[in-house]
């Protein structure tokens, strides 16, 4: 999947209540103070598509696969994290991010490595080729506001080992999010003008300076919550990850694991990842 290579890809870090506790990172960001107690605690970048002086190497590493997920190595515990990509368009004046305009969503893994003590976010995750992932099939977005598509698409995960599905994520509704919609994108705004390299955090509007101010880019907006399952389990080699964003009123949840497993998707209402570990 090469479709994304040119986009600017970027991520949300606590944007859903509880994930960071979940996930182990509440400790990295503990220096980070925002105005309001529920907003994200931040942006990341995961890929990069020109060479930039100051962040690492690996994010120019392209990242984003359709159907696996490469792990680093046998020892490093890495966990899935389902949550929504959105395609987006970027608008600039004066050198500034001026307007983020959502056009298509889809289901997506932010999987990250658990590794205490890196020096910013972005350090679990991107580790190489394969190592995040969004459905080949995107929903258009009519509009990123109330009265919307996305009002009736909620968000599951399953995790399938030893031919057993197992529920991974929580299914949740996607307004469950802190922030969404202008809400969100006025926060994206601001987030990436102001941000700058603090703690796990990175310098982004300097990043996007070098990469010659790119018009789109793929966002995750924040992981959801794990069920108990998914909380404790890492993945490991011929795992298969599922992440569905489906329309509730014509999809009924009891119906999903049934699609899954005869791989019967019905794409005018349903975004499927379904990724193999290798």
């Amino acid at each position: 999947m090469d479709k994304y290579r040119d986009f600017l890809g970027l991520g949300i870090a606590g944007n859903f209540a509880l994930h960071l506790a979940q996930a182990g990172e509440l400790e990295d960001f503990k220096n980070i103070i925002t105005e309001d107690e529920a907003a994200p605690k931040g942006m990341f970048p995961f890929y990069l598509p020109k060479i930039v002086s100051g962040a690492k190497e690996i994010l120019n590493t392209y990242p984003i696969s359709s159907s696996t997920i490469e792990l680093p190595d046998n020892t490093t515990n890495v966990q899935a994290e389902p949550e929504v990509g959105v395609v987006c368009e970027l608008e600039y004046a004066n050198n500034q991010l001026i307007k983020v305009t959502p056009t298509h969503f889809g289901a997506y893994n932010d999987c990250s490595i658990r590794v205490a003590g890196a020096s910013k976010i972005s350090d679990k995750k991107n580790w190489g080729a394969n190592s995040k992932g969004i459905s080949e099939n995107l929903i258009t977005i009519d509009k990123f506001s109330d009265g919307g598509v996305m009002d009736s698409y909620s968000i599951c995960s399953f995790l399938r080992r030893d031919g057993e599905f197992h529920a991974y994520g929580e299914d949740v509704e996607l307004n469950g999010y802190s922030y969404f919609y202008e809400k969100l994108t006025d926060w994206i705004v601001n987030q990436i003008n102001t941000q700058v390299d603090f703690g796990p955090l990175e310098h982004l509007s300097e990043y996007i300076k070098e990469c010659d101010y790119p018009k789109k880019a793929v966002i995750s907006i924040g992981a959801t919550r794990y069920t108990p399952y998914g909380e404790k389990t890492f993945l490991k080699s011929n795992d298969e990850v599922f992440v569905v964003l489906y329309n509730r009123s014509k999809i009924d949840s009891c119906d999903i694991l049934k699609k899954l497993d005869s791989g019967s998707y019905d794409n005018a209402n349903m975004s499927v990842l379904k990724q193999q570990v290798l």
